[in-house]
């Protein structure tokens, strides 16, 4: 295996956080403006138009699906560790409003005029939301210049509000993609921002890592208390049960063990002959008449959301799926100690088998019944949170058997759709080259592929920020091997070393975790976006139903996994 570290990244990127992190040591409020020359001078690859006059309107979209809706009306943004600290610093966010959006899951409150609260829980967070707000910013203003000319734009209930955009110099699908960025708001988003500039301020709150810490304690301590209710009962000074993590989604392991999708398949073929939601009914036909049993599976799991959020009865509704997978052990943890990442507790020796999606079966599948192992399931954390978390969970369990590190990332060499298995990570946090055995190979996860590669012996780069990143950069590590771009692998690896270790992990060093570890560890990423492909983009392509397949093989090869080394 090549052990050479990747050469050192873009002096531009380097440049651009020296100058966001020196610019927020600020104990007051710091205008956005004093980011952007750094952030267009970056060339980042996913605002590639920064320096155009034209609006960028991908990475606008981009911007804004990772902001609140209220983001049109917002001048000030506070970021902060915990409600103390924001209440010290005269905020009263007890009274906010909680607001989400739609691409980022990251605790939010808006105090109804043009205050917003964020609670970051690592430095992550930071790196990944000042780029967030400069792009926001910057593409803003541009629209604003475009739209000066029709101050109007917006104001009547005109259904043709695309077709003014397009007047104005927009293309066809620059115009829906905006108005679709804006949200449901979008009539008074076009308003505003024909009628001003956006003049963004941030401050961020005095912080440190030991309220990093806290707060991923905070997240354990919510989900310890029903984790430790699955050891009563059982004999005096029994030990805590025995923990497989797995970091991945709050959907793809419950549709696969739980079986509500397919317990009410005729309902939710009905709702789709119906709805015809995204143009699936007819593929979905198409998979149950040539008896395509994953197919229609997959279509089903997608489909699920949609028919859940049918009418307005979704809170019973979520709480009747809850029920139903609980009688087979799944316990729902949504936003533990009110963090972000929710969690999922799966007692493996009461799982049915019955119920369970066929690619999951193993032989001696029926002796997991004697099995007294949990998998904790948890909605991946963003970046260096991964590390907090799974730190914290180590502290909290007795024996961890194995971790399973499944998510999103971007590919050098392969197309949206693909699965990654890497076997070398370097971590840009610690700089530390990471090689490991991964337990996944690609004869796993084949057998459960029919359009997308599943691409092994990779390399993979933990990069900062999803806009931390130009061509120049990426040609660097792609010159050195390394294919796999992605935000959460380094940071559990330093973990994992930290577990098997007495001491804290080093930095810029090569470390084989492949001969220290002792329970089982494997990475897997789905290519959600290509970007040094014209053609497809995470800014113009959404993985939509077009991920679900690699979404779901890498679920099944995750519990076929554990399922076998239970049973072994």
């Amino acid at each position: 295996m090549d052990r050479r570290r990747p050469r050192s990244t873009s002096d531009e990127i380097d440049l651009y956080i020296r100058t966001y992190y020196s610019l927020l040591r600020s104990s007051g409020d710091v205008r956005v403006r004093a980011f952007e020359e750094a952030h267009i001078f970056s060339d980042s690859s996913l605002h590639a138009g920064a320096r155009d006059a034209a609006p960028d309107v991908a990475a606008f979209a981009y911007s804004a699906a990772r902001l609140p809706d209220c983001a049109p009306l917002l001048g000030r943004l506070v970021l902060g560790q915990s409600i103390e600290q924001f209440e010290q610093a005269g905020l009263a966010v007890r009274d906010f409003e909680v607001v989400h959006a739609r691409g980022r899951r990251r605790a939010m409150r808006w105090d109804g005029d043009a205050t917003l609260a964020v609670f970051i829980t690592s430095a992550s967070d930071i790196d990944d939301l000042i780029p967030l707000v400069t792009v926001y910013q910057i593409e803003w203003n541009k629209l604003h210049a475009l739209m000066g000319s029709a101050p109007d734009l917006g104001v009547r209930d005109d259904p043709d509000a695309d077709a003014a955009l397009v007047r104005l110099g927009l293309s066809p699908p620059d115009a829906a993609r905006l108005l679709a960025a804006f949200g449901p708001g979008w009539r008074q988003a076009l308003r505003l921002a024909a009628a001003r500039e956006c003049d963004l301020s941030i401050r961020l709150l005095y912080g440190s890592f030991s309220q990093y810490q806290t707060s991923a304690q905070r997240w354990w301590s919510g989900i310890e208390k029903p984790y430790l209710a699955l050891t009563r009962g059982a004999p005096r000074g029994a030990r805590r049960r025995p923990l497989y993590l797995v970091s991945s989604n709050t959907h793809s392991l419950a549709n696969l063990v739980g079986g509500y999708a397919r317990a009410h398949r005729d309902q939710i073929h009905a709702f789709a002959a119906e709805q015809d939601p995204e143009g699936l009914a007819a593929p979905l036909q198409r998979a149950q008449a040539r008896g395509d049993d994953a197919a229609v599976s997959n279509h089903l799991y997608y489909l699920l959301r949609a028919y859940l959020n049918r009418g307005d009865a979704l809170p019973e509704v979520l709480a009747a799926v809850q029920a139903f997978d609980g009688e087979s052990g799944i316990t729902s943890v949504p936003s533990p100690g009110h963090i972000d990442v929710s969690a999922q507790l799966i007692e493996v020796g009461r799982l049915q088998p019955e119920r369970m999606d066929r690619r999951v079966h193993v032989d001696g599948i029926e002796r997991l019944a004697a099995s007294d192992a949990v998998i904790l399931n948890i909605d991946y954390p963003l970046g260096m949170a991964a590390y907090h978390h799974l730190s914290r969970v180590a502290q909290g369990v007795d024996e961890i058997r194995g971790v399973y590190v499944m998510g999103k990332a971007a590919t050098l060499n392969g197309r949206v759709g693909d699965v990654m298995i890497s076997s070398a990570v370097y971590d840009e946090h610690s700089r530390n080259t990471y090689l490991l055995r991964n337990c996944f190979s690609a004869a796993l996860l084949e057998p459960f592929m029919s359009e997308g590669t599943v691409l092994d012996n990779q390399k993979a780069v933990t990069v900062r920020s999803a806009f931390l990143q130009n061509r120049d950069y990426m040609s660097l590590f792609y010159a050195d091997g390394y294919t796999v771009l992605e935000m959460e692998a380094g940071p559990y690896l330093s973990a994992v070393y930290e577990i098997i270790n007495p001491v804290r992990h080093p930095n810029d060093e090569i470390i084989n975790l492949s001969i220290q570890v002792r329970f089982d560890l494997g990475v897997l990423h789905y290519a959600s976006d290509t970007p040094y492909s014209r053609r497809q983009s995470l800014l113009s392509k959404s993985l939509s139903f077009f991920g679900v397949e690699s979404t779901y093989a890498c679920a099944v090869a995750i519990l076929r996994r554990i399922f076998e080394h239970e049973i072994g």
